[in-house]
């Protein structure tokens, strides 16, 4: 993995921090975080900035819409947006790095038209239906029924932690089409639109106070089968390809992040006086070591999903557990240098540090990726 950058590289940098530097003064202020319908707005307005400044979907193929930029000048915009403070995804999260690049890697050539410009203009807000009340980390024992009724699926049952449901359009859907094939078996990816009659959405408040994810129940919704990704009872193998993009690229701008506010963390525990202790010292000089690491493995996995067609390795997986413990302790240790100011809910790193708890969780359990790793990196036999 060559780390240099080349000329060209050099001025894209310099082009983009021009361009960030003009256009991020104009912005308007952020919305309340409760207020949904006005972050939506926020989110896909700054997702119609990239699009006509030549930015939305760098990285995506050409032939999708993208700019089919390298791997490295997806990692300096990364950077570059990150370092000035520019928005996030945001509401667009799904769309941008989950369904908008299984589409792109899986979909027909109708399906890739219809969803992908949508996406990068800025016009439309996916969510994921994957996760149910009963099946916990074991996904593919997903009950939600979809039954072929001629030219559509009809589909029953109910999904929860189905993130940005309440201001989405379209939900990248998991369904079981075949119940008596084996469970890794027999089910089908959708794209269900979300104002389809039977569609209930109902918000769940996360302990943060936050509301970006929701319990969706389905009751009787038709879906046209021409809107499966994949052939039926083949959505195992494309959800695993949706996954391998949460978990191998999808965080790589929080790498970022972290490592700003680490800098941040630092700079705060020199003021305060906590500098002086040579634990915290050593704490926070590890930390920077590994998300330095982190951002090293980041840089080889992008590289990697630019040599497999797009799609990221099962080393995302090991970047997935190791991100997110680190990501816990960085806010651990944050609490450490802030005191008793940590514990109030108007403090910034509060609302983080209760967000980075639920990262060994959210896109697969440190459970599930330390058994991907064992079995499928290290050839471990598996469990009895």
């Amino acid at each position: 993995m060559d780390l240099t950058y080349t000329e060209e590289e050099r001025e894209f940098r310099a082009r983009l921090r021009e361009w960030l530097a003009k256009v991020l003064p104009e912005l308007p202020a952020k919305p309340s975080p409760d207020d949904w319908p006005g972050r939506r707005a926020y989110d896909l307005g700054w997702q119609r900035r990239l699009y006509e400044a030549g930015y939305a979907g760098l990285h995506w193929p050409v032939d999708a819409g993208g700019r089919g930029a390298t791997p490295t000048q997806h990692l300096i915009f990364l950077e570059e947006t990150e370092r000035a403070g520019a928005p996030y995804v945001g509401a667009n999260f799904v769309g941008l790095l989950h369904a908008g690049p299984t589409i792109a890697a899986e979909g027909t050539a109708e399906q890739r038209a219809r969803w992908l410009p949508p996406v990068l203009r800025g016009d439309e807000v996916w969510c994921q239906g994957f996760s149910e009340p009963d099946a916990g980390s074991d996904l593919a024992s997903l009950r939600t029924r979809a039954v072929r009724d001629g030219d559509e699926y009809v589909i029953t049952g109910s999904k929860i932690w189905t993130s940005h449901a309440e201001v989405a359009d379209w939900c990248e859907l998991l369904v079981r089409t075949d119940p008596e094939a084996p469970k890794h078996r027999g089910i089908s990816w959708l794209a269900m639109p979300m104002d389809a009659p039977g569609v209930t959405v109902r918000p769940l408040r996360t302990l943060a106070g936050s509301t970006e994810f929701a319990e969706m129940f389905l009751d009787g919704v038709r879906v046209p089968v021409s809107h499966r990704v994949g052939a039926e009872n083949d959505g195992w193998r494309v959800t695993m390809v949706t996954l391998s993009f949460e978990r191998g690229t999808a965080f790589v701008g929080e790498v970022v992040a972290c490592r700003r506010t680490l800098g941040e963390l630092a700079r705060t525990a020199k003021a305060n006086g906590r500098w002086d202790d040579p634990v915290l010292r050593r704490r926070l000089g590890r930390l920077y070591g590994e998300f330095g690491a982190l951002w090293r493995l980041t840089q080889w996995n992008v590289s990697e999903s630019e040599r497999t067609g797009g799609v990221p390795g099962i080393g995302g997986s090991v970047f997935k557990l190791a991100y997110s413990h680190a990501r816990q302790e960085l806010y651990d240790t944050a609490a450490e240098v802030l005191g008793a100011s940590a514990l109030s809910l108007e403090e910034e790193w509060t609302l983080d540090r209760l967000s980075s708890l639920s990262y060994t969780i959210a896109a697969g359990t440190s459970q599930i990726q330390r058994n991907i790793v064992a079995e499928r990196i290290l050839g471990l036999p598996k469990g009895r």
